[in-house]
């Protein structure tokens, strides 16, 4: 590896480490978990998928829609059986990968993607308002004023440094500084030490204390089942805007089967579960990150915070981890959808608000499964609208139907409607030189046309099938002679 991208990748590491801490705790608070919970688990999935993920420059860890799935069950059953839960829901990651179901993620619609994005990065934005309360009441007076004032110079920082120097990550400038302000000043402001105390020591390998039978697996085989759709989708989401950021391929099988064996280690080792985490990966990205080192020091200097540098970080103002929080809203946020708004069809606008507003409101699984039905429904609508034939009296007097376009369940109706047998002569040709059969709803449609003209009195002849039709109409028993 060159000095030059080392260095990258060890700053770019260091920062979105600082990053990671105070969403790994946030998240683990809102599980009711031991905030060590989620640090064990950023420490174990991001230093793992880092070195045999399939994505070097994504960051992994214990991920706030992973955190959302599991709550219900830490409230009514406990720790271990949320660790369980993490050892199936990997379990279940790694076989996805193994059948090598990655690939499933090129059947997420662009706009899809874009609301995915969008929704992720109000959520990122949103969740940072909750360090401008105290308890339950919102900061006031010169509390608010100061944690305002130092969020909106992290964010100057963030945006003006990279015009100045691209030698050092802007967001790690703007921590340090920020942090050194406070500090020379006496600042009164929040820090990461008043979200939680970190220290602690190494994971220890202890295998749930649980009574492993059919009752425990009816318990947490649905939340490990939620638990891994979720990460798995949110991944490989990551995984294609990382593609798209550094104009790179990863490879989401092998990605799938790291996170899942990741996942298995993290609940063997009293951690989270987790998965790609958008907001620190585009923090890593735009820090310089690109290769594997830049999650691997991420991850492991986790770990080191915990054991060895709990003082020194629990001081880090809350309002500097904020302002960069903000700035990666921002820049995770695909503005470019805004401008489009009127290039585009309706249909692919309306996917995009319906998965950026159900995203924000209930979860990135049933969003992403919405956004995937409705771009469907209309795909379905359109190709079934573009069926269409062409009629001609032929010489002998019979009647020659050119078909065009595909015949499947939605196009069935206007594929039927497209033929008179009662006043159809009684020969009748169909030429299916530029028709194709679908599924089972076209050779019922077929089926059903010939015994329409066989009930007339009427033969309907059809030529030009392909030798995928023939097949389907064969193992039917439907004849095309």
């Amino acid at each position: 590896m060159k000095p030059i991208r080392l260095r990258a990748d060890v700053l770019a590491g260091l920062t979105t480490s600082f990053a990671l801490l105070p969403e790994c705790i946030a998240f683990a608070l809102v599980a009711h978990l031991n905030p060590l919970m989620g640090l064990y688990g950023a420490f174990i999935i991001c230093t793992l998928t880092a070195l045999f993920g399939g994505r070097p420059g994504m960051v992994s860890g214990a991920a706030g829609s992973m955190a959302v799935v599991i709550v219900a069950l830490v409230v009514q059953h406990g720790v271990q059986y949320l660790l369980a839960t993490v050892l199936l829901g990997g379990l279940i990651m790694m076989a996805f990968g193994l059948l090598r179901l990655g690939k499933l993620v090129r059947m997420v619609p662009h706009p899809v993607m874009l609301g995915f994005v969008n929704g992720l990065a109000i959520i990122i934005a949103l969740a940072q308002l909750e360090h401008f309360k105290s308890g339950e009441h919102w900061l006031s007076g010169t509390p608010l004023y100061l944690m305002t004032g130092l969020v909106l110079l992290t964010m100057a920082i963030v945006y003006i440094l990279p015009r100045l120097t691209k030698a050092v990550p802007p967001a790690l400038v703007a921590i340090l500084g920020v942090g050194l302000l406070v500090y020379l000043f006496g600042l009164p402001t929040r820090t990461l030490g008043d979200m939680a105390h970190i220290a602690g020591g190494l994971p220890t390998f202890a295998m749930p204390d649980i009574a492993w039978s059919l009752e425990t697996l009816r318990i947490i085989a649905p939340y490990a089942i939620l638990m891994a759709m979720v990460g798995l989708l949110e991944t490989l989401l990551t995984l294609n805007l990382t593609d798209e950021i550094t104009e790179t391929r990863g490879y989401p099988d092998r990605e799938c089967v790291a996170l899942g064996a990741a996942n298995m280690v993290s609940g063997a080792f009293g951690g989270m579960g987790g998965c790609a985490m958008i907001g620190q990966t585009v923090i890593n990205l735009s820090s310089g990150g690109r290769g594997r080192l830049s999650g691997v020091v991420a991850g492991v200097l986790i770990l080191l915070f915990i054991l060895f540098l709990s003082p020194l970080i629990e001081r880090i103002p809350l309002a500097a981890l904020v302002g960069v929080m903000f700035v990666v809203s921002q820049q995770t946020f695909a503005w470019a959808s805004l401008r489009v708004i009127n290039k585009v069809p309706l249909h692919d606008v309306l996917v995009i608000i319906a998965v950026t507003t159900i995203t924000v409101f209930t979860d990135l699984a049933t969003a992403v499964l919405c956004g995937i039905i409705i771009a469907a429904l209309n795909f379905a609508w359109q190709q079934a609208r573009e069926l269409y034939a062409d009629e001609h009296l032929e010489a002998d007097g019979s009647k020659l139907y050119r078909l065009h376009g595909t015949l499947f369940f939605a196009s069935t109706t206007p594929f039927l409607n497209q033929f008179d047998p009662a006043n159809d002569p009684a020969k009748v040709t169909l030429d299916c030189r530029h028709l194709s059969f679908v599924d089972y709803s076209a050779i019922a449609a077929l089926k059903t046309l010939r015994e329409r003209y066989a009930k007339a009195g009427k033969h309907l002849q059809v030529f030009h099938l392909s030798e995928r039709c023939k097949k389907l109409l064969k193992r039917a028993g439907v004849d095309h002679d």
